[in-house]
């Protein structure tokens, strides 16, 4: 069992695995399929800073933010996988969802020493590791916004680093 604190380094990443079970800690980053491309547009024009966005060493959790809780979404969605390449260029070290990713994006994650991790969907215990919630853009998506949570002890699995994939 590995504990990883955000901001990620990249001396952390080097020393998991595929297969290696971590516990999250720290702030994290929620996005899905309505808030990614907008995302990455923000990226693109230089706008994170201005937005309060801060990628680097940062953790991007596919998930929608309910009072019910939150829980992993398929990360091999067109518009969630296809921003897993521009989001580890952009500082993201750990990006936390469900299901089977492209052998193209496990090279991007490669390329930005970046890792994938699964996580079960087990909404009760991931709302019992939630500090704090708050939204950070795009309000207007609810659910689907931006937040920025801070969790305590988020139970991960990697599957996919260093080239390699558990699938």
């Amino acid at each position: 069992m590995k504990k990883i604190v955000t901001p990620i380094t990249d001396e952390a990443i080097n020393q998991i695995a595929v297969n290696d079970m971590v516990y999250l800690s720290g702030y994290i980053y929620t996005g899905r399929d309505a808030v990614l491309p907008k995302v990455l547009e923000l990226i693109e024009s230089n706008g994170l800073k201005e937005a309060g966005i801060d990628l680097q060493g940062s953790v991007i959790f596919h998930t929608a933010v309910s009072p019910a809780g939150v829980g992993p979404t398929s990360s091999n969605k067109l518009e969630i996988e296809s921003s897993i390449p521009v989001l580890s260029k952009a500082g993201v070290k750990l990006h936390l969802g469900k299901g089977e990713l492209s052998s193209k994006t496990i090279e991007e994650l490669e390329k930005y020493n970046s890792v994938y991790a699964v996580i079960p969907p087990v909404t009760a215990l991931l709302e019992s590791k939630t500090l704090e919630r708050k939204v950070v853009a795009f309000p207007e998506l609810g659910m689907e916004a931006l937040h920025l949570l801070k969790v305590d002890g988020f139970p991960a699995i990697i599957a996919a680093a260093h080239g390699k994939s558990l699938y």
